[in-house]
């Protein structure tokens, strides 16, 4: 079974002028169990917009998205947030850590949320911040903390839950090529330690040729391609 789907995906919104926007139209998409999917493209082309129909941030116009078998359409607000703070990691470009909490208390939060106790929060959270090298950082506030260590910690709280899929919207694009590379490194090694399936959407060669498939999305589909065609 995929852990992820997309069937026929759509979004069209409404423009300035009135006309309509079609911004991904038809897309289609499996993803299995510990791969990594790279979705590249060209600014503007829908890979946020896709990234959070994925997420089940937004509903789209037409189609479905599945995790795990299970229909994303029809959930009332309820159902959705269980099943983004359950089964769905995110992560940013920007980290987005509660400033005035620790890494650990960070990484804690959507333990305690899902009715975690204390203890087994506290124990999970300093596990993954121990995996991404924060073990001697986790009482840090994020102010306290480099702009790698801050992404790090928002890897380590995305994995909290033990969720199915991770996605991830240009992860490393606002890090310094040594500390991207060193986040590429730690999401390919976490995506195989952990069997956690990624979708990535990047503009970053390094990060994409990590990825087992890379996708380009364009003119609102996904089309398999190869790297060395669409980024330099």
């Amino acid at each position: 079974m995929m852990v992820l789907e997309a069937v026929d995906l759509a979004k069209t919104y409404v423009g300035g002028d009135g006309g309509l926007l079609t911004v991904l139209d038809g897309v289609r998409l499996e993803v299995a169990r510990g791969e990594i999917v790279a979705v590249v493209g060209a600014s503007g082309a829908g890979k946020s917009t896709l990234l959070h129909l994925l997420g089940a941030l937004d509903a789209p116009t037409r189609g479905e998205v599945r995790v795990e078998g299970r229909s994303v359409a029809g959930l009332d607000d309820q159902a959705l947030s269980e099943l983004r703070n359950r089964r769905i990691g995110f992560i940013f470009q920007f980290h987005h850590l509660l400033r005035e909490f620790s890494a650990l208390e960070n990484v804690m939060m959507p333990l305690r949320l899902a009715g975690r106790s204390p203890h087994d929060a506290r124990a999970r959270a300093a596990d993954l911040l121990a995996r991404v090298g924060l073990a001697g950082r986790m009482l840090h506030r994020p102010a306290e903390l480099s702009g790698g260590e801050q992404q790090r910690a928002a890897v380590a709280r995305a994995l909290a839950m033990e969720p199915a899929v991770v996605l991830a919207d240009e992860p490393s694009g606002n890090l310094d090529h040594a500390n991207g590379e060193r986040l590429h490194d730690l999401l390919a090694s976490l995506a195989a330690d952990l069997a956690t399936a990624m979708v990535i959407a990047t503009h970053n060669r390094s990060l994409a040729a990590r990825a087992h498939r890379v996708l380009l999305l364009e003119n609102g589909a996904l089309t398999p391609t190869a790297l060395h065609e669409v980024l330099a």
